[in-house]
C-alpha cells in the first residue's frame, strides 16, 4: 500500500489545456500518470496550484477513472495567464492538508447564528473544503450568500445526523 504524499509535497509538469465541457467556462489538463502514482490515491487531492506564473489558487485534482486525475483551470486563471484551449501550460502544485481549514467570517457568523458550527466542523474535511472553495470563488455577493446558506443547511443536516446517532 502506498502512503500518500505529505502536505507540502510539490509537483510540476507541462500539459495542454483541454476543453473539458461544452458551454462551461473552464478547461482541464491531464495530470501525468507518474504524478498520480506518486500521489498514492485515485481519489480527489486538495492542492494549491499555479498555471504558468498565475496567482496561487486552491483546487482539487479530480479522478476520472482508470487511475487518472485532471485539474480544472477556470476562465479567470486562463484570462490572467492569457492562455487558451490547445495551448501548453506549466502547472505547479503543492499538496494541501484537507484538515487545515480556514473559515471566512461571514460563514462563521451564519453558522453561529444557526448554532450549527459543530455540524460544519464534523463534515469530512474534503467536503468542508469543497464548500469553502465554492463560497470563496463566488463572483457575486448574492451567489456567495446562497452558497453560505447551502453550507449552513449541510451543517444543520450533519449536526442532526450526529444528534440522532447516524454519524
Amino acid at each position: 500500500m502506498k502512503i500518500p504524499p505529505h502536505p507540502g509535497t510539490a509537483f510540476s509538469f507541462e500539459a495542454t489545456l483541454e476543453n473539458w465541457a461544452e458551454g462551461m467556462d473552464y478547461c482541464a489538463v491531464a495530470v501525468p500518470a507518474r504524478i498520480t502514482e506518486a500521489l498514492g490515491t485515485t481519489g480527489p487531492v486538495l492542492v494549491m496550484a499555479h498555471v504558468n506564473d498565475s496567482a496561487a489558487f486552491k483546487v482539487s485534482l479530480f479522478p476520472v477513472g482508470g487511475g487518472q486525475h485532471y485539474i480544472r483551470i477556470k476562465a479567470a486563471v486562463r484570462k490572467e495567464t492569457r492562455t487558451e484551449t490547445g495551448e501548453r501550460v506549466a502547472i505547479r502544485f503543492t499538496v494541501l492538508d484537507r484538515a487545515d481549514v480556514t473559515y471566512p467570517e461571514d460563514l462563521l457568523g451564519a453558522l453561529e447564528a444557526k448554532r450549527v458550527t459543530d455540524g460544519f466542523t464534523s463534515l469530512p474535511p474534503g467536503r468542508a473544503n469543497f464548500l469553502l472553495r465554492r463560497i470563496e470563488e463566488a463572483a457575486k455577493p448574492e451567489t456567495r450568500k446562497k452558497r453560505i446558506e447551502d453550507a449552513v443547511l449541510e451543517a444543520k443536516q450533519k449536526q442532526s445526523e450526529r444528534a440522532n446517532g447516524l454519524r
